[in-house]
């Protein structure tokens, strides 16, 4: 009798010990499908950001100069019509981001800066020079200098960039949603993203 009670208990926990095993290694699977699928969204994500903005400009240019000790003034100068072309971009396919399947948990630790490109078309009109003060390569090179500093400054303070960043973070959100939906938490640094709104930090 003590043999057969021996032999239940011995078969109970043999069947226990495989499907102990058995959901082992189904939860092991599901969680190496869950982080393949996390780490591929991610991917798909990392593309590059981009926000287009067009501007036009006028400028004018005069130079002169004083020959024979201001005897003989020579001028030149030109009225400037330039039509551009901006965008900021991001490369999420740069940012740097760790994936713990222990803790279940995604952490971007670094997001790369906007990257800012600038395609000025420049027209000249109206120019006008004298035979000792002429245009040469190096005024034209200095003049798309200049307009390009100019522009520059005006994107930064303008719409553009915000807009770019609103196109990040909508990204961005994409990350969070998907694993928040698999019970997976998404941290910035140290900090937890609890909510879609947390997300607006990161333009800071």
């Amino acid at each position: 009798m003590r043999n057969i009670f021996l032999g239940i208990v011995i078969a109970f926990a043999i069947v226990f010990l495989l499907r102990y095993c058995e959901n082992q290694k189904d939860d092991r699977e599901q969680l190496e499908a869950n982080t393949a699928l996390i780490q591929r969204e991610i991917k798909n994500v990392g593309k590059l950001i981009v926000t287009e903005g067009s501007y036009a400009q006028v400028y004018s240019y005069s130079d002169s100069r004083d020959l024979m000790f201001g005897l003989v003034p020579s001028k030149k100068g030109a009225l400037i019509v330039v039509n551009a072309k901006a965008t900021i971009a991001y490369d999420l396919s740069k940012v740097n981001k760790i994936v713990d399947e222990n803790t279940r948990t995604v952490t971007i630790t670094d997001i790369p800066e906007p990257e800012l490109s600038i395609n000025p078309n420049i027209q000249y009109y109206d120019i006008s020079q004298q035979y000792f003060n002429q245009f040469t390569a190096s005024d034209y090179n200095k003049i798309k200098s200049r307009i390009e500093k100019s522009l520059r400054k005006k994107i930064e303070e303008s719409e553009l960039r915000t807009n770019a960043e609103n196109r990040l973070i909508s990204e961005l959100q994409k990350i969070y949603i998907l694993t928040n939906s698999m019970g997976w938490t998404l941290r910035y640094n140290s900090k937890v993203v609890e909510n879609e709104n947390d997300l607006q930090q990161l333009k800071l």
